[in-house]
């Protein structure tokens, strides 16, 4: 199974996604600053991997401290937590898992600091073991939604690469590609960052699972020619209503399949539901460098004056959402995530 997160007992190790497809590079953490700027420059990226990364980074903040007492450490982990949560507004996951720290930090305080540090690594490493369960039992359950032969699209990276590891909309496709039931993966590249050509393929083609690479603007002639069975994503942040959060053109694709008649599924950790927003206008949409628009690999194709507007993400409405699957099952609408 691809491994994009590991602890190696002294660093965290990624895997540096800027440098796939062509090569594959582990990335050294040995700070939370380290982590922090491989979750902001999409060394890692994805809203599980984000969250399982920030969660390293807590525990090696605590390894850092030269505090002698708990109102020391926690000053040192307040700072990494607060710089950890700085880096990507979106994904939900990396306010849960820094949460989840904190929680544990707190309630080993009468404890050596130490034993403290200790927890905090193996909390860290529970949130990846069961990120990585929560895939294949969300695989197991989104696996029933392909039909036999089923062509499936998919938008962006959530595979492996963007978790523990197995994945959540690419974990339904692997599993179901166990079952035999895949005929083919439509992987929409994914402009402008290209997650879909660099690493969606690339997890496909290491896999030996069937795909065919398109360009963004193909989607909605794949669907019209009748090609497409299923559309599978991710989602970075689900509000209460079941409103999803996802890289920038999964709502164009939820509407193209409303009009096709094709349903529209996302797959998501139960980490990602956020029932603290009702729905996804509350939810914050991060703009990225206007660099990532204006070329393709370090390569011009725009004017560099030219203005940029480069969302990351877009939010699907719920009514156009057919189901929602988590390692709890599959919802449908109406949707009530508490």
């Amino acid at each position: 199974m691809i491994s994009p997160v590991r602890w190696d007992g002294e660093r965290l190790m990624l895997l540096d996604q800027t440098r796939l497809p062509t090569q594959e590079i582990e990335h050294a953490c040995r700070s939370w600053r380290d982590v922090a700027e491989a979750i902001r420059s999409l060394v890692v990226r994805g809203a599980p991997a984000i969250g399982i990364t920030a969660a390293f980074g807590v525990a090696l903040a605590a390894r850092e401290s030269q505090a002698d007492d708990f109102d020391a450490l926690l000053t040192d982990l307040e700072e990494a937590i607060k710089g950890l949560g700085n880096t990507r507004p979106t994904a939900v996951n990396l306010f849960w898992a820094l949460a989840r720290m904190r929680r544990v930090a707190l309630a080993h305080r009468d404890r050596p600091l130490g034993e403290i540090e200790s927890r905090l690594l193996a909390e860290a490493q529970t949130i990846l073991d069961e990120d990585i369960a929560a895939n294949r039992a969300m695989g197991a359950h989104g696996a029933e939604l392909v039909p036999e032969g089923g062509r499936v699209l998919t938008h962006c990276n959530a595979g492996a690469l963007a978790t523990g590891g197995y994945g959540t909309a690419l974990g339904v496709i692997r599993a179901a590609h166990e079952r035999g039931r895949v005929g083919l993966v439509w992987v929409d590249e994914t402009r402008p960052v290209m997650q879909g050509s660099r690493l969606t393929a690339w997890e496909m083609a290491k896999e030996g699972i069937p795909h065919r690479l398109i360009a963004d603007s193909a989607a909605a002639l794949v669907m019209k020619r009748g090609l497409v069975d299923i559309i599978v994503t991710g989602a970075d942040r689900v509000a209460k209503n079941g409103d999803s959060a996802n890289k920038i053109g999964t709502y164009g694709l939820a509407v193209l399949a409303r009009h096709h008649g094709i349903p529209f599924y996302v797959a998501a950790p139960w980490s990602t539901i956020d029932p603290e927003i009702e729905t996804g206008a509350s939810i914050v949409i991060e703009e990225r460098n206007p660099a990532e628009v204006r070329g393709v690999a370090g390569h011009a194709t725009a004017p560099a004056v030219s203005p940029v507007f480069n969302p990351a993400f877009d939010v699907t409405p719920a009514e156009l959402i057919s189901a929602i699957v988590t390692e709890r099952g599959v919802h449908r609408p109406p949707y009530n995530f508490s």
